[in-house]
C-alpha cells in the first residue's frame, strides 16, 4: 500500500473492521515514513461464472435459470427442493473448481442429465427431450428404449 500523502511503501495496520454485510474490510492504516493516518478498504474481486452458449456467446451464470429447469421436468414427481438444490450445488462447485471459471452448456446439460437419470426416470425423459430437442416420436422412442435396455443391463 502507498501513503496517499508521501508515496512511501510502507505502513503499519492500527485498526481493521468488517463492514455490516461483511463484503468490505475498513483498514486504518499509518505510514511508517510521515507517520500520517490513512483508511483502505478492501474487497473481494470476484470473477463471475460464466456458460458459454452454443453458439460461442457467453452469458453470466445465473443458479435459478438452471434451478428453473430442474423444476419444470421434476414438476409433480416426489423430488425434494433440497435435492434439486444438491444437484445444482454440484455444477457451481464444478464451476468452481475449474480455473477459467467457464462451462459451457453442453455440459451442464449433460451434467443435470446424468444427474436426473440416476434420481428420477421421468424428469430425465422429461428434461432430454427438451434440452436434446426432440422432433419426433422416434426420438424420443429411442431415448425411451435406451433407459429400459440400462434398467435390464
Amino acid at each position: 500500500m502507498m501513503c496517499p500523502f508521501c508515496n512511501h511503501r510502507e505502513d503499519k495496520v492500527i485498526d481493521s473492521r468488517e463492514s455490516k454485510e461483511a463484503d468490505v474490510v475498513r483498514r486504518r492504516r499509518e505510514c511508517l515514513k510521515c507517520g500520517r493516518r490513512f483508511t483502505t478498504y478492501e474487497r473481494i474481486d470476484e470473477i463471475p461464472y460464466m456458460v458459454v452458449k452454443k453458439g460461442g456467446r457467453r452469458e453470466k451464470f445465473e443458479r435459478q435459470k438452471v434451478l428453473a429447469g430442474l423444476l419444470k421436468a421434476c414438476e409433480k414427481r416426489p423430488i425434494s427442493m433440497g435435492r434439486l438444490a444438491e444437484i445444482v450445488d454440484d455444477i457451481e462447485s464444478r464451476l468452481a473448481e475449474s480455473p477459467e471459471r467457464e462451462i459451457s452448456t453442453v455440459q451442464v446439460g449433460e451434467l443435470l442429465m446424468d444427474a436426473l437419470q440416476k434420481l428420477d426416470k421421468v424428469a430425465y425423459v422429461r428434461f432430454a427431450s427438451v434440452y436434446r430437442d426432440f422432433q419426433d416420436v422416434e426420438t424420443f422412442l429411442g431415448e425411451l428404449q435406451d433407459l429400459v435396455r440400462q434398467k435390464r443391463g
